[in-house]
Formats: structure tokens, C-alpha cells, sequence
């Protein structure tokens, strides 16, 4: 079936919508931390079809030092900069949960060190109870946190721009942004509290209806302007639903290059909204906006509406083997070829895979229960008879009955790319 460019949402979740955008253009809402005259510059190179905006940030150098603390080992990642993906070679016999040491880091800046004694979370805004917000801010250290009853949940983590590479190298059309393969994805078992826990525990209003998270990494500079530190608004409803403030990954405190000492998580959504290294969050009576939910994490293009679709939300559909690109595999020999699926809209219910470049489909053999916010890992068995090179594809299907399309749906900056993505190997 067609690809929708981006997965709807949930009945109970209030997704972002074009009338937010018009709101804070009539002066009905604030841009945190960046001029109105910049953020307007943002929106108008943006908006122009077909074109990448000129003032869209790019990714920060580091001053000194490296830009992520754990190693970043080659047969393990791809660095991008600041940024490093997962080889999905690197995963096969790993287990549902991606290890700590082979998560993919996306950094804005470069990952900073801080002690969790020292750490403090404010919450503050109009969207509080008692006062206009933050002259009386409420405070919560991480010892805080940790006495509240907790959750554990298995979510993905992806970057918006994840398969950003298949544009150019697939469709022939340019993007920009950081040219990620299929490795800008994890799972991890988190355990954190609820931020509805610590929502109401810092009194909600009820005229509350945004709530923006912000780190505590290194100002993001954009043509010699600070946009200040990363943050992204939610709507209230998917902040009450299944956000979680994380402080552990996989049964160990979070490492420094994924938010230590405590990041937000949000289920099935893009990356850019688990913000990590999370230092305060404003919660508003009026909508929220910043230039990662205006200029950056929408889609411009020509198939777009003119100014931009609305805000990312949930992500879309994609499938990945666990093997290395130009695998040699000899002829006449059985193999079990691996891989794993996703979609932020529902659990993977199908998995199908050609090992002669489309020609033939059969089904692969699910290893997992599907489940909503995680991966389904699966396999197929395979005796190639022919020598050659060839290709392998492998094509997902979710519960809300999205299949992966054969091309997806371009935008400028690149973001969610869901078509399948051919795998070539050799038979020797």
C-alpha cells in the first residue's frame, strides 16, 4: 500500500497540527529561547518548496576532545560527526535489547559529563498551579526521582532521519542532514518514573496543555546564533499517556552519551523528543514552539503543504538484516538470514523477504511476540544456487496495516524514510 508520510496517531494522544503553528505566527504562543525575527527566518527558508532552508543548523564542532565518552570501535559504528550508528552485523546473536555499548549516539553538540548529586530537574510555566510560572518553579533531585514509584518499559529509540541515505542513494534525490544508513535505532529495557507522576506531583494545572523538555548539553549554534539547548514541546495527552523521565538502560544507569543521569523517553516517537541530559521543562497554558518543531522535524517539499506538514510525531515503518553489505555467501549451502523490523504505529504482524530482488516474496518466521515501541527480530532460510551478486529485501507490515512501500515520499530534510531497502550480497 502507498506510504502516508507520517503514521497517525493514536486515538488518545493530541497530535500536533498546523493551527499551533498558526497560533504562535499571530503572537497566541512563544518560541523559548530564540528571537521571533529568527524563528520566522527559519520557517520562510523552510517553507520554500524543493529547497533546503540555508539557516537550518548544522552540527556543532567540539572545542575539545571527542564528541561521545564510550569508544565508537569501527566494526561496531559508523561515525557521522558528532553522531555514530549502529553496524547491523554487530547486532546478530545480541537479543531483543540493543547493549549499552552499541547504541547509536545522536548528539547535537557533544556529550556532556554531569554528576547526578549535583543534578537538579525544574518544572515550571503557566501550566503549574500557584503563580506565572517560573519564579516558582518545583525541583526534584535525582534521589527525588528515584524514591517515586518506577516503570520499566522496552521502547525504541530512532532517529527522525534514520535511512536518510536511501534518498540519494536509492531514489537519486538530495536531502540534507546527517547521512544516516538503518543504524540510527536502539532498543533498551528503561526504567524511570512517570512523568505524569512528576507532572501532578508539581501541580497541573488544568489549562495545561504543552510540555517542553530541555537538556542540559551545550547550546546549538546556527550561523554564529545560539538556538539555545535542545527542546521540543509535547501536547499534555502523550505526556500524561506514556512518557517516562529514564535514569537507567537496560538495567544500568544511564551512560553519559544517553542522557545520564536522566533522559526523557517517548514511546514510539521521534528521536529529537527523548531529550536527553534533561534539565527543566516548561509546562504552558498556551502552546509551545522552538526551532526543532518549526524549522527542523516537519517535512518541506513539494508533495508537502506549502509551509511544511505539521510537527514529527510517531515514526514510520522500516526493516534491516543483521549483515554487512557485500556479504559473500557459498552456493549450494543453507543459511539463516536474520533481521528486524519496526514501526511506530503499531506491532510488525508480517515480515517478507526476497532473496532474488523482488521477483519472489515468502514469509519470514517471526522470533518475537509483536509488540507496540519495539522491534520484531525474524528469519528466513536460504540455499543459493546461482553465483553472483544478488539482492536481499525484506519488507515489514504493522498492525495499522502499513506495508513498506517500494518508495518513499521525499522531503527535503530527509526524514522518515520507509521504503524498503535492498541488501547486496554475493554467491560464491
Amino acid at each position: 500500500m502507498p506510504s502516508s508520510a507520517v503514521p497517525s496517531s493514536r486515538p488518545d494522544e493530541t497530535a500536533y497540527d498546523r493551527h499551533r503553528l498558526r497560533q504562535w505566527l499571530a503572537g497566541e504562543a512563544r518560541a523559548d529561547g530564540v528571537s521571533r525575527r529568527r524563528l520566522l527566518t527559519l520557517l520562510a527558508g523552510a517553507g520554500a518548496a524543493g529547497a533546503l532552508p540555508l539557516s537550518v543548523p548544522v552540527p556543532a564542532r567540539a572545542v575539545d576532545g571527542d564528541t561521545v565518552v564510550k569508544p565508537l570501535p569501527a566494526e561496531k559504528f559508523v561515525r557521522h560527526g558528532t553522531n555514530a550508528e549502529t553496524r547491523w552485523e554487530a547486532l546478530r546473536g545480541t537479543g531483543h535489547h540493543t547493549p549499552n555499548d552499541l547504541f547509536f549516539v545522536r548528539n547535537h553538540t557533544a556529550t556532556p559529563r554531569i554528576d547526578a548529586d549535583d543534578w537538579r530537574l525544574k518544572l515550571w510555566g503557566s501550566g503549574l498551579r500557584g503563580g506565572p510560572g517560573e519564579d516558582r518553579p518545583v525541583e526534584f533531585g535525582y534521589d527525588d526521582l528515584r524514591r517515586l514509584p518506577s516503570v520499566t518499559r522496552t521502547a525504541f529509540v530512532e532517529c527522525a532521519g534514520n535511512g536518510r541515505s536511501g534518498y540519494a542513494t536509492q531514489q537519486g534525490e538530495t536531502v540534507s542532514g546527517t547521512p544516516w544508513g538503518l543504524g540510527a535505532i536502539g532498543v533498551a529495557s528503561w526504567r524511570g518514573v512517570p512523568l505524569s507522576t512528576v507532572l501532578h506531583r508539581a501541580g497541573l494545572s488544568p489549562y495545561a496543555v504543552d510540555v517542553q523538555p530541555r537538556g542540559l548539553d551545550a547550546e546549538y549554534l546556527s550561523g554564529g546564533e545560539s538556538l539555545g539547548r535542545v527542546r521540543r514541546p509535547l501536547p499534555l495527552s502523550k505526556a500524561l499517556h506514556d512518557v517516562v523521565l529514564a535514569y537507567e538502560m537496560n538495567g544500568e544507569p544511564l551512560p553519559p552519551d544517553h542522557g545520564h543521569p536522566v533522559r526523557v523517553l517517548v514511546p514510539s516517537w521521534v528521536g529529537i523528543a527523548s531529550i536527553k541530559w534533561v534539565g527543566d521543562i516548561e509546562v504552558s497554558a498556551q502552546p509551545l514552539f522552538s526551532p526543532w518543531n518549526t524549522a527542523l522535524y516537519r517535512l518541506f517539499g513539494p508533495a508537502h503543504p506549502e509551509g511544511g506538514s505539521a510537527p514529527l510525531t510517531r515514526q514510520t515503518l522500516k526493516s534491516a538484516f543483521e549483515l554487512a553489505n557485500g556479504a559473500a555467501f557459498p552456493a549450494g549451502r543453507g543459511h539463516v538470514l536474520t533481521g528486524r523490523s519496526w514501526s511506530g504505529a503499531g506491532p510488525i504482524t508480517r515480515v517478507d523477504v526476497s532473496t532474488d530482488g523482488g521477483a519472489s516474496w515468502r514469509p519470514a518466521r517471526l522470533l518475537d511476540r509483536p509488540r507496540p515501541d519495539t522491534w520484531t527480530r525474524w528469519s528466513v532460510t536460504w540455499k543459493p544456487r546461482t553465483r553472483g551478486a544478488t539482492r536481499l529485501l525484506a519488507r515489514a507490515t504493522d498492525a495499522a496495516g502499513r506495508t513498506q512501500p517500494d518508495v518513499s515520499l521525499y522531503n527535503t530534510q530527509g526524514y522518515l524514510f520507509d521504503a524498503v531497502v535492498p541488501h547486496e550480497v554475493t554467491v560464491v
